[in-house]
């Protein structure tokens, strides 16, 4: 019966291990594309459940004592290593080599796990539903787990000195690395490099666009026939944009109305200028009258307090003498007229309730 003991507890050793655990139905599998072909250099992403902070690290024994990098990468013919994990659920996400998201699964039950119950975590990850640079708009000012607002910061990894350097930024880094041009989305120190994931690793950090007191609007083209509702003058964010750039920026909220942007205008204009008081001497040609044939005369007018109409100059005067001797005056003018604005710019803002763009890791 003594020799049995050992035995026993050898057994029930193997049993009953002392950490509980299992592993996931893609390990030592082949990942493959959306046309079939192997994901070389395939990256799985293991997170804490309920999160995309906290990496859930696989291990390569079932000891769970020797960790594996974090990611887990797979080989050149896409295949995964074997892992283990601790029992219960996880959230899983895998990429290819550069990033670009395959699958994203918010709650796996782990296979294998001790009891079999499960890690009872919840059935949907709320920062989940939606994908990798999905955007969304509250009417508030909140902080969301998953989501950054777009607001020009930067993002990167936690040695990166980006406003938001953490690991869970990897996926969002990548899908604006990937389709953010660097007029847009620069990267710095210096710019890109050879892949999303190697400038991840190099600690760059890329900038997030600016959706601050701006609103969005449609491409002009899309893909399809031009809408024409958008005007190459309108994009004002420069460079080669264009009016069907993604990411193309411009518009304004108020304008100075400029003379050209008037319409055409014919302003009937009087001038009357009344003189008092004095004299008023012109010198003038004078043809007929009485003294007959043509001679050069001042004529003086106005006298003793007595008012005349007589137009600004610059003018052309024509004077008369009859034989009554009464002066008569007629001539033509020049001149502007003035509308007394006061050059304050238009508001062109169409009425607008204010809240925050947010951008899914």
């Amino acid at each position: 019966m003594k020799k049995l003991l050992p035995v026993l507890a050898v057994l029930i050793g193997l049993a009953a291990p002392a950490h509980a655990q299992g592993t996931l139905s893609i390990a030592m599998n082949i990942q493959q594309d959306a046309n079939g072909r192997p994901l070389a250099g395939a990256l799985l992403y293991l997170y804490v459940v309920g999160t995309l902070a906290t990496p859930e690290i696989a291990f390569q024994d079932v000891g769970l004592t020797q960790a594996l990098p974090w990611p887990i990468a797979a080989d050149q013919v896409g295949r995964l290593p074997n892992f283990y994990i601790p029992s219960g659920s996880v959230h899983a996400r895998l990429t290819d080599a550069v990033g670009n998201v395959q699958f994203d699964y918010p709650n796996v039950l782990v296979i294998g796990g001790a009891g079999g119950g499960g890690g009872g975590g919840p059935t949907v990850d709320p920062s989940s539903i939606a994908t990798t640079g999905d955007i969304k708009f509250r009417l508030t000012k909140e902080d969301l787990s998953g989501w950054v607002k777009l607001n020009g910061q930067t993002i990167g990894n936690a040695s990166s000195g980006a406003v938001h350097a953490d690991p869970s930024m990897q996926n969002l880094f990548t899908y604006l690395w990937t389709f953010c041009s660097e007029a847009h989305c620069p990267l710095s120190p210096g710019v890109r490099g050879s892949s999303a994931v190697a400038d991840f690793n190099a600690n760059k950090k890329i900038q997030l666009l600016d959706m601050r007191s701006r609103m969005v609007a449609g491409r002009d083209c899309m893909e399809a026939s031009c809408a024409g509702r958008l005007l190459a003058t309108n994009v004002t964010s420069g460079g080669t944009d264009s009016v069907d750039t993604a990411a193309a920026s411009g518009g304004q909220a108020n304008k100075t109305i400029a003379l050209a942007f008037l319409p055409a205008l014919s302003l009937p204009v009087s001038v009357s200028v009344s003189t008092s008081g004095g004299n008023h001497s012109h010198n003038a040609t004078v043809s007929g009258g009485v003294n007959g044939g043509s001679s050069s005369v001042n004529a003086t007018y106005g006298t003793g307090g007595n008012n005349a109409n007589f137009p600004s100059p610059p003018a052309t005067v024509t004077v008369s003498i009859g034989n009554s001797g009464t002066l008569n005056m007629s001539g033509s003018g020049s001149g502007t007229a003035s509308l007394n604005g006061g050059g304050t710019p238009l508001p062109v803002e169409n009425p607008f309730l204010l809240g925050s763009y947010y951008i899914k890791l």
